[in-house]
């Protein structure tokens, strides 16, 4: 998986690294059209919601995955949510089992099928809106505000995994932040009949951190993400360590960070999918930020929802 934390310049800007690598970011679409081309659509015979991004991680699709299943519930629905199988990537997974059931398989169609099996009446496809194997009824994509689109190119050249074009295929955007009419506009001259809206990502506990210094750490997509909400809320951050996506803490790594803390007198904080990465026997020693999606114009947000269910 390309990290784009290692690469500021082509993260953020159209640069030499960019330039450089724009002839394989020509290659990658190229083969990106011709398997959507070759991919047969399979229909579900139940609502598939669909929650996807088109830039590189960091866009909070899974706490936006968990609060839809939350508002199915409260419409009395089964919901479940279905996810692609990988095997050294099963921290989003572990999280959202805390709240539902979660099927997942290398085809994502195959778990929508074991979920129909077991009574579920709508999916949620959680990371699948580059999936042209299954047909969505309701396609969502997230993006930060501080992010956007980066540098505006794809993958190696820039961290968007498609152009601004793909969101002809969504009926819902979802902005991490606040309202922005330029981003607006931008999104609106792809898809005119796009719903946009609005959301804030809190942290239930942060309370507990008040008062107290902190060394926070993070293995996600946009790292500065977490650091920003804790600085939001006023937290005295004495160090922000960065690590990979869905990086694997090592007993050394997590002894490092354990006596980093007690050396400077701080507690150590990390995010709620870091905390499902680390041993047993070290979550004692090691706190997490547990966030709530907050959905502005929630109700109209549920009506889009009700229309495909």
């Amino acid at each position: 998986m390309l990290n784009f934390n290692r690469w500021p310049s082509v993260k953020n800007k159209i640069s030499f690294f960019s330039f450089l690598l724009f002839p394989v970011s020509l290659l990658i679409k190229l083969l990106s059209l011709l398997k959507r081309f070759l991919t047969k659509t399979n229909q579900s015979s139940i609502p598939i919601i669909c929650v996807g991004n088109i830039y590189l991680g960091g866009t909070g699709k899974t706490p936006l995955c968990i609060e839809i299943f939350s508002i199915l519930k409260n419409l009395n629905m089964n919901p479940v949510f279905v996810r692609k199988k990988y095997d050294s990537f099963q921290d989003e997974a572990d999280l959202q089992k805390q709240v539902g059931p979660v099927y997942q398989n290398n085809k994502r169609i195959e778990a929508v099928k074991e979920a129909l099996q077991n009574k579920a009446n709508v999916a949620i496809l959680d990371d699948g809106f580059q999936d042209f194997s299954i047909n969505k009824n309701l396609s969502i994509v997230c993006f930060n505000k501080k992010q956007w689109v980066g540098n505006g190119l794809t993958i190696p050249s820039g961290p968007l995994r498609e152009g601004l074009s793909a969101l002809k295929r969504a009926n819902c955007v979802v902005i991490n932040g606040e309202k922005n009419i330029d981003i607006e506009n931008k999104i609106f001259s792809k898809n005119k009949e796009i719903k946009i809206f609005y959301a804030k990502y809190r942290a239930q506990n942060i309370n507990e951190c008040k008062n107290k210094k902190v060394i926070a750490f993070a293995g996600i997509g946009n790292p500065e993400n977490f650091f920003n909400l804790l600085k939001d809320n006023k937290i005295d951050i004495v160090e922000e360590i960065k690590f990979p996506d869905h990086h694997k803490y090592s007993e050394e790594t997590l002894e490092n960070l354990i006596n980093k803390a007690k050396e400077n007198n701080t507690i150590l904080l990390t995010t709620e999918k870091d905390y499902f990465r680390i041993d047993e026997n070290y979550k004692q020693n090691i706190n997490f930020l547990k966030i709530e999606v907050e959905i502005e114009n929630r109700n109209q947000f549920i009506d889009e929802i009700k229309k495909v269910i």
